[in-house]
């Protein structure tokens, strides 16, 4: 998982870099599509796996406050 989204990472970036040497060089309008197209696959596919790798195996009680986690905090 983690291989695969270093090498996401870099396709999206390599995407970006793309998108905007087409918008300042070639055709303004194909590179803003590119842009777009990056951005979105960013947030709907890189983003979310990211997500789900970071936070498999952790529980999110560890991470809220509740009551327990309240009293856990001023015992210290």
């Amino acid at each position: 998982m983690k291989l695969l989204l270093r090498i996401l990472f870099f396709i999206l970036l390599g995407a970006l870099a793309t998108g905007m040497y087409f918008k300042n060089k070639i055709d303004y309008s194909q590179g803003e599509r590119i842009i777009g197209l990056t951005v979105l696959a960013g947030a709907f596919i890189y983003l979310p796996l990211f997500l789900y790798h970071h936070w498999k195996g952790k529980r999110l009680q560890d991470y809220t406050m509740s009551e327990e986690n309240i009293k856990k905090m001023r015992e210290k």
